[in-house]
Protein backbone atom coordinates (compact mmCIF):
# COMPACT_ATOMS: atom_id res chain seq x y z
CA UNK A 1 0.00 0.00 0.00
CA UNK A 2 0.77 4.07 -0.25
CA UNK A 3 -0.59 6.86 0.87
CA UNK A 4 -2.16 9.09 -1.86
CA UNK A 5 -1.57 12.85 -2.50
CA UNK A 6 1.97 12.66 -0.53
CA UNK A 7 0.44 13.03 3.16
CA UNK A 8 2.27 12.24 5.99
CA UNK A 9 1.35 9.23 8.08
CA UNK A 10 1.79 9.60 11.61
CA UNK A 11 1.87 7.18 14.47
CA UNK A 12 2.64 7.61 18.59
CA UNK A 13 2.48 5.62 21.51
CA UNK A 14 1.57 7.27 24.11
CA UNK A 15 1.78 4.27 26.95
CA UNK A 16 1.86 0.38 26.11
CA UNK A 17 1.29 -2.19 28.47
CA UNK A 18 -0.49 -2.98 32.02
CA UNK A 19 -0.16 0.47 33.47
CA UNK A 20 -2.49 1.57 29.85
CA UNK A 21 -2.57 1.22 26.45
CA UNK A 22 -2.93 4.63 23.99
CA UNK A 23 -1.96 4.83 20.12
CA UNK A 24 -1.85 7.50 18.09
CA UNK A 25 -2.63 7.31 13.91
CA UNK A 26 -2.89 10.70 12.29
CA UNK A 27 -2.58 11.57 8.77
CA UNK A 28 -0.52 14.79 7.58
CA UNK A 29 -0.88 17.37 4.82
CA UNK A 30 1.53 19.80 4.46
CA UNK A 31 2.00 21.35 8.14
CA UNK A 32 -1.38 20.52 9.34
CA UNK A 33 -3.03 17.26 11.10
CA UNK A 34 -5.97 16.30 8.75
CA UNK A 35 -7.25 14.02 10.93
CA UNK A 36 -6.45 11.14 13.76
CA UNK A 37 -7.52 8.69 15.91
CA UNK A 38 -6.58 7.06 19.08
CA UNK A 39 -6.68 3.61 19.68
CA UNK A 40 -8.15 3.20 23.19
CA UNK A 41 -8.08 5.27 25.88
CA UNK A 42 -5.35 4.18 29.04
CA UNK A 43 -4.05 7.35 29.45
CA UNK A 44 -5.89 10.10 30.95
CA UNK A 45 -7.24 13.66 29.58
CA UNK A 46 -4.57 15.61 31.32
CA UNK A 47 -1.43 13.79 29.91
CA UNK A 48 -2.83 12.94 27.06
CA UNK A 49 -3.44 17.13 26.15
CA UNK A 50 0.73 17.26 28.14
CA UNK A 51 1.86 14.26 25.45
CA UNK A 52 -0.03 15.78 22.54
CA UNK A 53 1.44 19.46 23.17
CA UNK A 54 5.03 18.20 23.46
CA UNK A 55 4.71 17.05 19.57
CA UNK A 56 3.36 20.50 18.90
CA UNK A 57 -0.28 18.98 18.24
CA UNK A 58 -4.10 19.03 20.12
CA UNK A 59 -7.49 16.97 20.90
CA UNK A 60 -8.31 18.39 17.65
CA UNK A 61 -5.52 16.80 15.83
CA UNK A 62 -7.89 13.51 16.39
CA UNK A 63 -11.58 13.40 16.14
CA UNK A 64 -12.52 9.52 17.85
CA UNK A 65 -11.40 6.57 20.03
CA UNK A 66 -11.47 3.43 18.82
CA UNK A 67 -11.66 0.36 21.57
CA UNK A 68 -10.01 -2.55 21.70
CA UNK A 69 -11.75 -4.36 24.64
CA UNK A 70 -13.00 -3.96 28.16
CA UNK A 71 -10.00 -3.94 30.46
CA UNK A 72 -9.24 -0.92 32.61
CA UNK A 73 -5.97 -0.35 31.26
CA UNK A 74 -7.48 0.23 28.06
CA UNK A 75 -10.41 2.14 28.69
CA UNK A 76 -10.40 3.82 32.06
CA UNK A 77 -10.41 7.37 30.33
CA UNK A 78 -12.72 6.28 27.75
CA UNK A 79 -15.64 8.43 29.79
CA UNK A 80 -12.87 11.52 30.12
CA UNK A 81 -12.71 11.87 26.28
CA UNK A 82 -16.38 12.06 25.66
CA UNK A 83 -17.31 14.16 28.85
CA UNK A 84 -14.45 16.51 28.41
CA UNK A 85 -13.07 16.26 24.77
CA UNK A 86 -16.15 15.15 23.66
CA UNK A 87 -15.00 12.74 20.82
CA UNK A 88 -16.85 9.58 19.28
CA UNK A 89 -16.08 6.49 20.75
CA UNK A 90 -16.28 3.49 18.33
CA UNK A 91 -16.30 -0.31 18.95
CA UNK A 92 -17.33 -3.70 18.00
CA UNK A 93 -21.11 -4.81 18.29
CA UNK A 94 -20.47 -7.41 21.17
CA UNK A 95 -18.16 -4.79 23.25
CA UNK A 96 -21.33 -2.39 23.69
CA UNK A 97 -23.27 -3.50 26.38
CA UNK A 98 -20.10 -4.17 28.43
CA UNK A 99 -19.06 -0.38 28.05
CA UNK A 100 -22.27 1.57 28.75
CA UNK A 101 -22.36 -0.96 32.14
CA UNK A 102 -18.57 -0.49 32.49
CA UNK A 103 -17.77 1.50 35.58
CA UNK A 104 -14.84 3.61 33.68
CA UNK A 105 -17.97 5.10 31.40
CA UNK A 106 -20.17 7.39 31.55
CA UNK A 107 -24.20 8.04 31.23
CA UNK A 108 -23.96 10.34 28.81
CA UNK A 109 -22.24 8.38 26.35
CA UNK A 110 -24.87 5.99 25.95
CA UNK A 111 -25.51 8.52 22.59
CA UNK A 112 -22.24 8.76 21.20
CA UNK A 113 -21.05 5.22 21.73
CA UNK A 114 -20.79 3.89 18.13
CA UNK A 115 -20.98 0.51 17.12
CA UNK A 116 -18.42 -0.61 13.71
CA UNK A 117 -19.93 -2.72 11.11
CA UNK A 118 -18.42 -5.39 9.63
CA UNK A 119 -15.86 -4.74 6.67
CA UNK A 120 -14.43 -1.24 6.31
CA UNK A 121 -16.00 2.00 8.56
CA UNK A 122 -15.05 5.42 7.49
CA UNK A 123 -14.15 6.77 10.87
CA UNK A 124 -12.71 10.38 9.66
CA UNK A 125 -12.12 11.67 6.01
CA UNK A 126 -8.78 9.86 5.81
CA UNK A 127 -8.81 6.90 7.68
CA UNK A 128 -11.10 3.94 7.54
CA UNK A 129 -11.08 0.88 9.67
CA UNK A 130 -11.46 -2.75 10.06
CA UNK A 131 -12.08 -5.22 13.32
CA UNK A 132 -11.28 -8.50 13.93
CA UNK A 133 -11.93 -11.06 16.73
CA UNK A 134 -8.93 -12.31 18.46
CA UNK A 135 -8.48 -14.32 21.50
CA UNK A 136 -8.23 -12.89 24.85
CA UNK A 137 -10.17 -13.06 28.36
CA UNK A 138 -12.20 -9.93 28.04
CA UNK A 139 -15.89 -9.88 26.86
CA UNK A 140 -14.67 -9.15 23.20
CA UNK A 141 -11.48 -8.47 22.04
CA UNK A 142 -10.50 -6.74 18.51
CA UNK A 143 -7.52 -6.00 16.91
CA UNK A 144 -7.84 -3.40 14.33
CA UNK A 145 -7.12 -2.44 10.49
CA UNK A 146 -6.35 1.29 9.32
CA UNK A 147 -6.79 2.31 6.38
CA UNK A 148 -4.63 5.87 6.47
CA UNK A 149 -5.12 7.21 3.14
CA UNK A 150 -4.18 4.28 1.23
CA UNK A 151 -1.41 3.05 3.72
CA UNK A 152 -2.10 0.29 6.07
CA UNK A 153 -1.78 0.27 9.89
CA UNK A 154 -2.50 -3.31 11.88
CA UNK A 155 -2.67 -2.96 15.38
CA UNK A 156 -2.73 -6.77 17.40
CA UNK A 157 -2.62 -5.99 21.12
CA UNK A 158 -3.86 -8.41 24.00
CA UNK A 159 -4.11 -11.51 21.81
CA UNK A 160 -3.70 -14.89 23.29
CA UNK A 161 -2.83 -16.55 20.03
CA UNK A 162 -2.84 -15.38 16.22
CA UNK A 163 -5.90 -16.60 14.72
CA UNK A 164 -5.67 -17.07 10.60
CA UNK A 165 -8.12 -13.28 10.76
CA UNK A 166 -4.92 -12.02 12.65
CA UNK A 167 -2.45 -13.44 10.49
CA UNK A 168 -4.15 -12.19 7.20
CA UNK A 169 -4.35 -8.99 8.34
CA UNK A 170 -1.12 -8.86 9.21
CA UNK A 171 0.15 -9.83 5.97
CA UNK A 172 -1.25 -7.16 4.34
CA UNK A 173 0.38 -4.68 6.67
CA UNK A 174 2.96 -1.46 5.97
CA UNK A 175 3.07 -1.38 9.59
CA UNK A 176 2.50 -3.93 12.31
CA UNK A 177 2.00 -3.32 16.16
CA UNK A 178 1.99 -6.23 17.71
CA UNK A 179 1.63 -8.10 20.63
CA UNK A 180 5.28 -9.09 22.61
CA UNK A 181 4.05 -9.53 26.28
CA UNK A 182 6.26 -12.07 27.94
CA UNK A 183 9.68 -13.81 28.20
CA UNK A 184 8.73 -17.59 28.75
CA UNK A 185 11.76 -18.30 31.10
CA UNK A 186 11.10 -15.16 32.96
CA UNK A 187 7.53 -15.93 33.68
CA UNK A 188 8.30 -19.54 34.32
CA UNK A 189 10.63 -18.72 36.50
CA UNK A 190 9.27 -15.75 38.08
CA UNK A 191 6.96 -14.26 40.76
CA UNK A 192 3.45 -14.68 39.76
CA UNK A 193 1.29 -17.93 41.43
CA UNK A 194 0.86 -20.77 39.22
CA UNK A 195 -3.26 -19.96 38.01
CA UNK A 196 -2.04 -16.14 36.76
CA UNK A 197 1.22 -17.82 34.54
CA UNK A 198 -1.47 -20.07 33.20
CA UNK A 199 -3.45 -17.33 32.00
CA UNK A 200 -0.94 -15.62 30.57
CA UNK A 201 0.33 -18.10 28.82
CA UNK A 202 -3.38 -19.87 27.85
CA UNK A 203 -4.59 -19.54 24.37
CA UNK A 204 -6.27 -16.41 25.66
CA UNK A 205 -4.04 -14.97 27.61
CA UNK A 206 -1.09 -12.75 26.39
CA UNK A 207 1.34 -13.67 22.99
CA UNK A 208 5.20 -14.44 23.88
CA UNK A 209 8.29 -12.96 22.53
CA UNK A 210 8.74 -16.51 20.82
CA UNK A 211 5.43 -15.89 19.61
CA UNK A 212 5.10 -12.90 18.32
CA UNK A 213 8.44 -13.36 16.38
CA UNK A 214 6.75 -16.69 14.78
CA UNK A 215 3.81 -14.58 13.91
CA UNK A 216 6.00 -11.85 12.25
CA UNK A 217 7.85 -14.59 10.30
CA UNK A 218 4.27 -15.40 8.63
CA UNK A 219 3.72 -12.05 7.94
CA UNK A 220 6.81 -10.86 6.59
CA UNK A 221 6.19 -9.62 3.00
CA UNK A 222 7.80 -6.48 0.70
CA UNK A 223 5.56 -3.88 1.73
CA UNK A 224 6.20 -4.38 5.20
CA UNK A 225 8.17 -1.69 6.71
CA UNK A 226 7.56 -1.16 10.77
CA UNK A 227 7.24 -3.33 13.10
CA UNK A 228 6.59 -2.06 16.54
CA UNK A 229 6.23 -4.72 20.05
CA UNK A 230 3.87 -3.67 22.12
CA UNK A 231 2.41 -4.76 25.52
CA UNK A 232 5.71 -5.85 27.53
CA UNK A 233 5.40 -6.96 30.47
CA UNK A 234 7.03 -5.15 33.28
CA UNK A 235 7.44 -8.08 35.65
CA UNK A 236 8.44 -11.00 32.59
CA UNK A 237 9.74 -8.94 29.99
CA UNK A 238 12.88 -6.59 29.01
CA UNK A 239 12.97 -4.73 25.77
CA UNK A 240 16.22 -6.28 24.94
CA UNK A 241 14.48 -9.72 24.92
CA UNK A 242 11.63 -8.62 23.01
CA UNK A 243 13.30 -6.96 20.08
CA UNK A 244 16.05 -9.53 20.09
CA UNK A 245 13.35 -12.68 19.22
CA UNK A 246 12.22 -10.80 16.39
CA UNK A 247 15.88 -10.04 15.53
CA UNK A 248 16.43 -13.93 14.87
CA UNK A 249 13.22 -13.24 12.57
CA UNK A 250 14.51 -10.54 10.30
CA UNK A 251 18.47 -12.33 10.29
CA UNK A 252 16.46 -15.17 9.06
CA UNK A 253 14.90 -12.94 5.65
CA UNK A 254 18.50 -11.61 5.33
CA UNK A 255 18.24 -8.09 7.56
CA UNK A 256 20.76 -6.62 9.30
CA UNK A 257 21.25 -3.82 11.46
CA UNK A 258 22.14 -0.84 9.67
CA UNK A 259 24.11 0.97 12.28
CA UNK A 260 25.48 0.58 16.35
CA UNK A 261 22.29 1.20 18.34
CA UNK A 262 19.82 1.38 15.45
CA UNK A 263 16.35 -0.54 15.00
CA UNK A 264 16.53 0.23 11.57
CA UNK A 265 17.14 -2.55 9.41
CA UNK A 266 18.91 -3.29 5.75
CA UNK A 267 18.44 -6.18 3.64
CA UNK A 268 22.05 -6.59 1.60
CA UNK A 269 20.16 -8.81 -1.27
CA UNK A 270 18.05 -5.62 -2.33
CA UNK A 271 18.68 -3.06 -0.45
CA UNK A 272 15.05 -3.15 1.99
CA UNK A 273 14.80 -1.76 5.36
CA UNK A 274 12.46 -2.21 7.77
CA UNK A 275 12.43 -0.50 11.34
CA UNK A 276 11.45 -2.61 14.27
CA UNK A 277 11.26 -1.21 17.97
CA UNK A 278 9.57 -2.38 21.01
CA UNK A 279 7.74 0.80 22.20
CA UNK A 280 7.96 1.73 25.90
CA UNK A 281 5.56 0.76 29.07
CA UNK A 282 4.66 3.95 30.86
CA UNK A 283 6.17 6.63 28.65
CA UNK A 284 5.31 8.27 25.29
CA UNK A 285 7.30 6.83 22.22
CA UNK A 286 8.71 9.25 19.38
CA UNK A 287 6.08 10.58 16.89
CA UNK A 288 6.80 8.60 14.09
CA UNK A 289 6.28 9.40 10.27
CA UNK A 290 5.77 6.15 8.85
CA UNK A 291 5.31 7.51 5.58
Amino acid sequence: MSAGRGNRILFKSFSSGSCGNCYYIGVGREDRISSGVLVDAGVSVRRIRQLLAADHMGTDDFSCVLVTHDHMDHIHSLGGYWKYLRKSIYCAPQLRCSLLRGRYTLEPLHADLRCLGEGWNQVTPDIRVRWFEVPHDATHTVGYALDADGYRIVLITDVGEMTPAAIEEASQADTLVIEANYDEQMLLHGPYPADLKARIRGGHGHLSNSLCAEAVSRVMHDGLTHVFLCHLSENNNTPSLAAGAVEEVLGMFGFKVSYPGSSLYERVQDGRTIMMSPLPRRTPSVLYTLY
